[in-house]
């Protein structure tokens, strides 16, 4: 524990590290300092000046709280503990003073700003400010910036907080923004007028302050106070980011980030932020029949009846898609394997090994990304994978942690030390001996799915293990489906994979693996949300709830189990995927034993008791696996766009627009241009 210091704030004394700013002191203490610049998770720049408090016996000013650390205080007489004041009669005149100078270039269009009843600029000007203003000049402008299609720029409102440069340079790891100018010219602007190339910059909307940046696809559609708000679980990737569904009527407005230290502290990529768009395009919101090869509607009593004939008496086998709940795929597993048949959730081919918790999971947690002192990626490309868990493993690296990296060489954000593009480069890492002293420091092995899915996926894994071992590393096994892991916990897998599973297969139960191509011949039952891949290939199509639509439960990349919450309601006939199980089951003549979802889940946790531990993360055991073959081939990422991994994405028409801008960035430019 660092050294503690006993201080005084107006009146209350609490004992605090000594290296904690005041602000940090105050909020200990329960009390509240007005900030602007300041944020927990960025570095201090001490430039707005809001957070002023005083310090009695220090200078005769009042001083930054957040610039000031609690051991720069002198002690009181006879050693009395420091007096801090927030309250004092100096105190209040320079916080008024402070305001009405952010106020005087500061346009006041409240009614029409986007930022209206959720300003921290308006919510401190009413509590802090004063009731009137002595400026009577002109007021200063400045021109908007072109920052992308995410966020819209109205800099004459920017305060200079600089707390988007800040996020853009340490966070995202970017550099394309930055402050020029001095005094009342100073400005922030992007570099050569660059939009800005970063999949997590949407984070900077919920930094402003004031109404600078806005998000440009939410704009004028609703106000705060119009949303009702749903705690739920991000499934564009399989972190498991804890989000926040705002939605209007039936409509999902936006997507904001909620905090969770263990998962991704406060922030979410850009296509978890802004994929609700794609959640109202290409719905499937009436169930359809194929005749004479045309899909035609249909009743669900016509389409039911018609998928229990079709599977009454024939080989079948199921798929689990990447974005189903674990009850769905708990169901699916009972309906398919109660007619005989084989499920699998591997539907990419990774060779995740069956019951092997601590292999396709792994044994560290992604918060030991932050004390770790050395980190290998293997076959990874988490910019891509998991936005939010790389900008963790960028924090580590400036905290001096070494990266190393096996597959083809990649812009992470941060510096690494590149191993090799093969497996051979595996091979050698694997097989160097690591030092006592190097055993007994924080270090962690990340794998990735692109590593897992080639014919030597297991002897791959079964490498990354050993490594792991050597070197007393933990683990992580970093999957890019959020439903993969609830899946292989309730063991919807097929000794074989996805080859044995669907071999001989007469019918194919296909609940939403929209990534996997279907070979002609075999009847396909299609129950998804979106009319993609897997619907066009379908004989039947029973249209399900998205996630935003329906509660169900996630299992994370390090095996967190956490609640999606349903915000809105399905479009039409459409239902909820273990709803529509139950009814078939029932058509079949083999009805599930469970009438609600309370009643599934009970049996789910009967059978599966850490499914239970919400928001807990179990310790993983498992055998090590035996070090097999490796090939000759280079490794391959498992994510090639971002921005279309899937149906949802793939229905969106701001995704599609974003990964056509990253496609042109990518490409080279000619020296003319």
């Amino acid at each position: 524990m660092s050294d503690l210091r006993k201080v005084s704030i107006d009146g209350k004394v609490v004992e605090v590290p000594a290296a904690m700013t005041l602000i940090q002191a105050c909020e200990v203490a329960g009390i509240e300092v007005p900030r602007f610049c300041y944020h927990e998770r960025l570095t201090i720049a001490g430039n707005c000046r809001m957070c002023l408090v005083e310090v009695k016996g220090g200078p005769p000013k009042p001083s930054a709280s957040c610039a000031m650390q609690v051991k720069d205080l002198r002690p009181g007489p006879e050693g009395a503990p420091p007096e801090v004041y927030t309250n004092t009669p100096m105190v209040k005149k320079a916080r008024e003073g402070v305001m009405e100078f952010l106020l005087i270039n500061h346009p006041l269009d409240c009614p029409i700003c986007d930022q209206g009843g959720e300003c921290d600029l308006q919510d401190q000007a009413m509590a802090y400010g004063v009731d009137f203003s002595r400026y009577r000049e002109p007021k200063r402008a400045a021109e908007d910036l072109n920052l992308g299609p995410l966020v819209e720029t109205h800099m004459t409102r920017c305060i200079s907080c600089t707390r988007c440069v800040r996020f853009t340079t340490e966070v995202a790891g970017i550099t394309q923004m930055g402050q020029t100018g001095r005094g009342e010219d100073s400005e922030i602007t992007s570099y050569l007028n660059q939009t800005l190339d970063s999949n997590m910059q949407g984070n900077i909307i919920d930094l402003c302050p004031v109404g600078a940046l806005v998000s440009k696809p939410y704009a004028f559609t609703a106000r705060p106070w119009e949303l009702t708000k749903t705690e739920s679980i991000d499934v564009m990737d399989a972190l498991g980011s804890n989000i926040r569904v705002d939605t209007k009527g039936r409509e999902v407005m936006r997507i904001l980030p909620r905090n969770h230290d263990g998962v991704n502290e406060e922030w979410i990529s850009d296509k978890s932020r802004f994929v609700w768009d794609g959640l109202r395009r290409q719905r499937l919101d009436t169930p359809y029949i194929r005749e004479n090869g045309k899909l035609c509607r249909a009743s669900w009593g016509e389409a039911l009846a018609a998928a229990a004939v079709a599977i009454k008496g024939r080989k079948v086998a199921g798929l689990v898609g990447d974005l189903v709940p674990v009850e769905a795929a708990f169901a699916l597993k009972q309906l398919i394997e109660g007619q005989g048949g084989h499920v699998e959730c591997r539907t990419d081919g990774a060779k995740l090994p069956i019951g092997n918790r601590a292999a396709y999971v792994g044994t560290a947690r992604i918060e030991d990304i932050d004390s770790a002192t050395m980190i290998q990626l293997i076959g990874t490309n988490p910019r891509n994978e998991a936005p939010v868990l790389n900008a963790r493993i960028r924090k580590a690296w400036l905290r001096g942690a070494t990266v190393g990296l096996i597959g083809p060489a990649a812009d992470l954000t941060y510096d690494v030390t590149h191993v090799g593009t093969d497996r051979a480069a595996l091979a050698m890492v694997a097989g160097i001996t690591v030092s006592e002293e190097t055993q007994a420091k924080p270090t962690l092995v990340i794998v990735g799915q692109g590593a897992l899915t080639e014919a030597d996926g297991e002897a791959v894994l079964a490498h990354a293990m050993a490594i792991a071992e050597n070197s007393n590393s933990g683990l992580l096994v970093l999957h890019t489906a959020a439903s993969r892991v609830g899946a292989m916990d309730v063991g919807a897998v097929t000794e074989g994979g996805l080859a044995a599973a669907l071999a001989g297969a007469e019918v194919v139960y296909n609940l939403g693996a929209d990534e996997v191509e279907i070979a002609p011949g075999a009847f396909v039952i299609y129950q998804g949300s979106h009319g993609d891949r897997g619907a066009h290939r379908a004989d039947i199509i029973l249209p399900a709830a998205a996630w935003t639509e329906e509660n169900g439960l996630f299992v994370n990349t390090e095996g967190r189990p956490q609640l999606a919450m349903r915000a809105g309601f399905a479009p039409g006939e459409a239902k909820e995927n273990w709803a529509i199980l139950r009814a078939l089951s029932g058509e079949l003549g083999a009805p599930l034993p469970y009438a609600s979802l309370v009643q599934l889940r009970q049996a789910l946790v009967a059978a599966h008791p850490h499914l239970g531990e919400i928001d807990e993360v179990a310790d993983n055991t498992g055998p090590a696996l035996p070090l097999g073959a490796l090939g000759q081939a280079d490794f391959r990422y498992g994510v090639r766009d971002f921005y279309l991994t899937n149906p949802i994405a793939r229905a969106s028409a701001l995704m599609a627009e974003l990964s056509a801008n990253a496609q042109a960035r990518g490409r080279s430019r000619l020296a003319a241009e």
